[in-house]
């Protein structure tokens, strides 16, 4: 499909889902936007767009924003684009090998599809969705829930019980996809039906689309990831908050002892008891795959820097960085920071009170809306992370999967049937607390001086230590790399990692996939435009991410004269401001205190 009348623009702001500001020729002008989800991720202010001319001189603005510039990649963001170029596609044999009609949005059973084709062959109905949501280069859908979309993708399978074909095409709005895979954690409901549709025989398609100035057509198949995730950090769908009778495995009589438990036996937390909903938003990620006690000294350094909403809001990126050094998971950071903006945008600076407009702030999932909501404003909906998941799967004898998103739901929807209304944060910090020191996941859990411990089917039965279940981990993927820290006598060279991807946008010493030798580090330091000095081995190093694990060696190179050669690449630090200056992630803690050495030859 094409656009007439392209012009090129800088984004400015949005201040409503139809309008948007963007600097064209040296003024600011007003454009529609043919997009009306949040496309946060997509519009931010500063980036390129694209803007096709209407035509229309009635119109009161002159102009559409079609498609945007994210990290050097051109995206459509043109919600109508994809029907279109859809239907070219189809019409010019892209998906069937004879002649065939297409009919644009066609009537059936309560729906009403996309496309409708026809040939001599075959009778299909496609229902297209455009896809803008990309990260590391994996697309996904939705990027907000869609009760319609579920509807859609029933309706299909309905079509196939009809004897009528039936296709599902995902048009990727961008090129240099790797992967497709289903938004479960903002619709777990949207992924669960996607895969019964392709058991049921609906056809799943992806495709990505070559991006012009002015044009979009669809280019390539893309591989499809429809299995049900399984990491444990993960968040799932909304929980079924409506009060209802439901079955449980769960006693209600647990609920007091653990309440009392807790209330006697808390641990003092600096985030804790604050009736803060701040304080417990930031604590709850920062606690996301990290202990208490290593949590404490950057939480207080945090709040002390960034006491409130608008601070985190407002701070520089490269402060931020700094004040989540060694945390880790930077994109969790950047995410709070695009939610703390939406805030003081939309609610005037206050983390909503509801359960639902928390969960839709970027970066929060069902955990951290439920912590936040129980806790700070006392709404009674569960909370459950890993702890809460062993402690019930124990307490339940439950022979499921823990891992998978399915068994948390579950677990959320049982938790809801016996939550107190009038203590509901006590009682989810009594399962996060239970699970943390008393039913702790290695080790002997003890059991004795568990409140629970009467209920507790597995305590019972002596089955506690089969509990809970998880399947085995997917091996990591082990990768080589050469560090390099390479100093005159102040500065040590440093670079940015790119803005997408593992550690996006944080410093990092030179450093090259493989297990160099000195020679080879002494070609790559010249390579530089840098001259070699002397050159020593430092000690291997190891560092594991959650996919991924570092197997490094390192090397020592003195060279001459570094702040007189400056290149694009490299940034020379001076060894007495790097650590407070630079954020350089933790997998680099074996180098970077070389960093703060003199050489001496």
């Amino acid at each position: 499909m094409k656009y007439n009348n392209i012009l090129k623009a800088e984004f400015r702001d949005r201040p409503n889902r139809f309008i948007a500001h963007v600097e064209l020729h040296g003024h600011i002008e007003t454009v529609h936007v043919k997009n009306t989800g949040r496309c946060r991720e997509l519009l931010v202010p500063g980036c390129q767009v694209m803007l096709e001319e209407s035509g229309n001189p009635a119109r009161k603005t002159r102009y559409d924003l079609v498609s945007v510039c994210k990290n050097g990649r051109w995206i459509n963001m043109d919600s109508q684009a994809p029907n279109q170029a859809a239907a070219e596609w189809v019409q010019g044999g892209g998906l069937f090998p004879e002649e065939v009609t297409v009919y644009r949005e066609r009537k059936y059973g309560n729906s009403r599809f996309d496309l409708y084709v026809e040939s001599p062959e075959r009778k299909a109905f496609i229902e297209v969705k455009g896809v803008t949501l990309e990260e590391d280069n994996i697309a996904m859908f939705p990027d907000a829930p869609t009760e319609r979309g579920v509807k859609h993708v029933e309706e299909l399978i309905k079509c196939m019980q009809d004897g009528y074909e039936a296709y599902l095409l995902l048009v990727i709005q961008m090129r240099g996809i790797q992967l497709f895979r289903p938004n479960w954690d903002t619709h777990y409901k949207f992924g669960e039906v996607l895969v019964n549709a392709q058991k049921a025989g609906v056809k799943i398609l992806a495709y990505d689309c070559l991006i012009g100035d002015d044009f979009m057509e669809i280019q390539d198949p893309v591989p499809l990831d429809l299995t049900e995730p399984v990491t444990e950090a993960v968040e799932t769908e909304t929980p079924d908050l409506s009060p209802k009778a439901s079955k449980t495995d769960l006693p209600g009589e647990i609920v007091n002892p653990l309440v009392d438990w807790y209330r006697k036996n808390k641990r003092i937390l600096p985030w804790r008891d604050k009736d803060n909903a701040y304080y417990t938003w930031i604590s709850e990620i920062m606690l996301q795959q990290t202990r208490v006690e290593a949590v404490k000294p950057y939480f207080l350094r945090f709040i002390k820097e960034l006491p409130d909403i608008q601070a985190l809001a407002c701070c520089p990126e490269e402060k931020l960085m700094k004040l989540w050094e060694g945390l880790g998971y930077y994109n969790r950071v950047r995410n709070m920071q695009k939610a703390a903006i939406q805030i003081m945008e939309e609610y005037d600076g206050k983390i909503p009170d509801s359960y639902e407009k928390i969960l839709s702030l970027k970066g929060i999932g069902n955990y951290t809306a439920g912590a936040i909501a129980s806790i700070a404003y006392g709404i009674p909906v569960p909370a459950v992370d890993g702890n809460v998941l062993r402690v019930v799967s124990r307490i339940e004898e439950n022979p499921e999967d823990i891992m998978k998103q399915s068994v948390r739901h579950k677990t959320e929807n049982n938790l809801k049937v016996i939550m107190p209304e009038d203590c509901p944060g006590d009682f989810n910090q009594a399962l996060m607390e239970l699970g943390a020191v008393v039913c702790v996941p290695n080790g002997q859990p003890k059991c004795e001086e568990c409140p629970a411990a009467f209920c507790c089917k597995a305590f019972i039965h002596g089955t506690i230590e089969q509990f809970p279940v998880k399947a085995p981990k997917k091996a990591r993927k082990a990768e080589n790399r050469t560090v390099l820290v390479i100093q005159d006598g102040n500065y040590t060279a440093i670079r940015k990692r790119p803005g997408k991807g593992l550690l996006a946008g944080l410093y990092e010493l030179p450093n090259i996939k493989g297990h160099l030798k000195q020679e080879e580090v002494l070609e790559k330091v010249r390579s530089l435009n840098l001259d070699p000095l002397y050159i020593e081995p430092l000690p291997e190093a190891k560092h594991i991410f959650s996919h991924i694990e570092w197997r490094m060696t390192g090397y020592r190179i003195r060279v001459a004269a570094l702040e007189k050669r400056n290149t694009k690449d490299l940034i020379f630090a001076d060894r007495k401001e790097s650590d407070k200056k630079y954020a350089i992630p933790s997998a680099f803690n074996a180098y970077i205190k070389y960093m703060k050495e003199e050489t001496v030859k």
